[in-house]
């Protein structure tokens, strides 16, 4: 990783813990490993990225780090609890990271577009993920979802092509073909 990537984790570092002691978003005490696991799925994907849509960014975990690193790649951060969306917002703003735009909303509220890449961090089961998604995806979108231990569980009834990458406690799930 570059040397700018690390300056824009400490940075992001201190303005998650100056908002963590007023609006409690995370309980994380050292970013670098929450850093190296958002990343660690880029390998994992067999195309660049030109639109993702991540959901439930909370306090911007993959998001953030993912839109660090994939500066031409378009981010649409959803997030409908206020406290986290304004966070997100002013910390993609303050790491001026014009690749993300959030919105202060539900997903399936939202105005739909066209992603090819969707990512979300342990926020629901897949098979609700997918539905709440309709709209912004087709044949053609990779979904990226960072899973624990029931990941398995959680895909075995999807009709699409499915893999997981197990790293440690994490299991990356890549679907591709969602209907």
């Amino acid at each position: 990783m570059s040397v700018k990537f690390w300056d824009n984790v400490a940075k992001f570092d201190e303005i998650l813990k100056k908002f963590n002691k007023i609006h409690s978003l995370t309980n994380y005490k050292d970013i670098k490993p929450v850093a190296l696991d958002s990343i660690e799925a880029i390998k994992l994907l067999d195309f660049t990225p030109k639109v993702c849509v991540d959901v439930g960014s909370g306090a911007g975990f993959p998001a953030i780090f993912l839109a660090m690193i994939l500066s031409e790649c378009e981010f649409h951060l959803y997030e409908p609890i206020a406290k986290k969306s304004s966070f997100l917002s002013y910390a993609a703003l303050s790491l001026n990271l014009q690749n993300i735009t959030v919105h202060s909303g539900k997903i399936e509220k939202c105005d739909k577009i066209k992603a090819d890449l969707i990512t979300s961090r342990a926020l629901m089961n897949a098979a609700d993920l997918i539905r709440i998604c309709q709209g912004f995806y087709d044949e053609e979108t990779t979904f990226l979802l960072y899973k624990g231990s029931n990941a398995k569980f959680e895909i075995e009834e999807l009709k699409c092509y499915k893999k997981i990458y197990q790293e440690n406690e994490r299991n990356y799930v890549i679907l591709k073909g969602v209907k």
